[in-house]
């Protein structure tokens, strides 16, 4: 072999051994980091067509209270979802994951738990988000696309089974108390968590006892617990109401990895 012809055969072969290299990365990419490729099957067939805006949480294992989110959109109906931000670090409820009742069918995995009122767990499933909230007067919130609902003194999450307005967020001055005065207080004395804030219609049939006023909110701390809600930074917060839109029919899906 020439000399000539070495340097040449040196130069293929790193220029096959990058093309490799790079293959492999896109192919990771492509199946293990792509988000989408964590949207379990059970959810991915269930959502809406018309829904081209989600919000992607994982956690590692059922009963763990750190997880990840992920935004992603999709142009079209039934399009591709590509990756809007992510992941983004979030915190669920003291127990983790139970299965809640939202827009899915299917039954839930053998041997998972079953979402109920003052259970510590943050719900699994798909669900609607109709709502945002908070302690910003409206004015300061003109720039969400979800409607607001301004935490005045008088707005109160009902979280009694035995009212009427049960899973409800009701302001005081346009309905008839049916809960003992003690019970619920008005959700802005949570100030520190609830600056912003959106609903999750986790329970929509409102069925006694299944589960009620499940929120995305400021976590308490890195690495701490909810009492079922989901929880991120206040920046995270922020961001994620801005992002969303209604005309979007955005929707919230949290699973456990692997499913």
């Amino acid at each position: 072999m020439s000399s000539e012809r070495t340097p040449l055969i040196f130069t293929l072969a790193a220029v096959a051994g990058v093309l490799v290299v790079a293959l492999v990365g896109w192919l990771f990419d492509r199946t293990l980091m792509n988000p989408a490729s964590r949207i379990p099957e059970r959810f991915a067939r269930e959502l809406p067509p018309a829904c081209r805006q989600i919000m992607l949480v994982v956690s590692p294992h059922e009963t763990s209270i750190t997880a990840k989110l992920w935004l992603m959109e999709r142009r079209d109906e039934g399009g591709s979802w590509r990756l809007h931000r992510g992941p983004i670090d979030v915190t669920l409820g003291r127990n983790g994951l139970a299965w809640g009742i939202g827009e899915h069918s299917d039954p839930p995995p053998e041997g998972f738990r079953i979402k109920h009122e003052g259970d510590g767990c943050s719900p699994a499933g798909i669900f609607r988000i109709p709502f945002a909230f908070g302690l910003a007067s409206p004015e300061a919130a003109a720039h969400l696309r979800l409607p607001y609902t301004f935490l005045s003194p008088d707005i109160f999450g009902i979280e009694d089974p035995n009212s009427r307005y049960y899973n409800q967020v009701v302001d005081v001055t346009k309905v008839q108390r049916d809960w003992p005065d003690n019970e619920h207080l008005p959700m802005r004395r949570y100030t520190s968590l609830y600056y912003w804030g959106a609903f999750v219609e986790h329970n929509p049939q409102r069925i006694p006892g299944a589960g009620s006023c499940i929120f995305l909110h400021r976590w308490p701390g890195p690495g701490e617990s909810t009492a079922g809600c989901t929880g991120m930074t206040e920046q995270d917060l922020g961001d994620v109401l801005t992002w969303l839109d209604p005309a979007l029919e955005p929707r919230l899906v949290q699973c456990v990895e692997g499913w």
